[in-house]
């Protein structure tokens, strides 16, 4: 971000591919349609455009990022007069990252039906603990990002992170009272 703020047009281009989809991917799943992640995608680019005079990597750059899309997603949300956080329901569209040999019928079925079940637990989250989770494991942002951007305390967070975990292992019939590894020592 440093080398596009001082001019570096290629600089914004790598950090567009290097960012573009895990933010879309967790725009989309607050958003609840595609249409409106898009957007939403748009703007949160636009406005790193606008601001690459006034960064300052007083943060990771990730956090600044994410604290763009949350804030924009906010303003959204406000607008539109909703209260609640709707989650990615389309397990049709996996994400790009997923390895391109191509698994068997089984496989394919079993893994749809699993994104389906791992979709339904997400969205069934108190929306705080949905966003949090999907900071964590999305952006891979650790405790003290997720609170830099979401503007809760780092055991508020962590908290949010614990009871989500809770409820997805319950959801999914895992061992409920495991503790989530991410959170141990965080």
């Amino acid at each position: 971000m440093l080398a596009y703020r001082a001019g570096d047009a290629a600089a914004f281009d790598a950090l567009y591919e290097r960012h573009r989809g895990a933010v879309f991917r967790y725009l989309r799943r607050q958003a609840g349609t595609a249409p409106v992640a898009e957007e939403l995608f748009q703007d949160v680019w636009l406005k790193l455009i606008d601001a690459r005079g006034r960064y300052e990597p007083r943060a990771k750059f990730t956090t600044w990022l994410y604290t763009i899309a949350h804030n924009r997603l906010m303003d959204h949300f406000r607008s539109a007069a909703r209260a609640v956080l709707v989650s990615y329901e389309d397990a049709d569209h996996p994400p790009e990252d997923l390895p391109s040999a191509a698994p068997l019928p089984e496989q394919l079925l079993e893994r749809k039906q699993s994104a389906a079940r791992l979709l339904a637990a997400i969205d069934a989250l108190p929306p705080a603990q949905r966003e949090a989770v999907l900071l964590q494991q999305e952006a891979e942002l650790t405790l003290e990002e997720i609170a830099a951007v979401t503007g809760a305390n780092r055991e508020t967070v962590k908290s949010r992170l614990r009871y989500a975990m809770t409820k997805l292992r319950a959801s999914l019939g895992g061992p409920a009272e495991a503790e989530d590894t991410r959170l141990q020592g965080a």
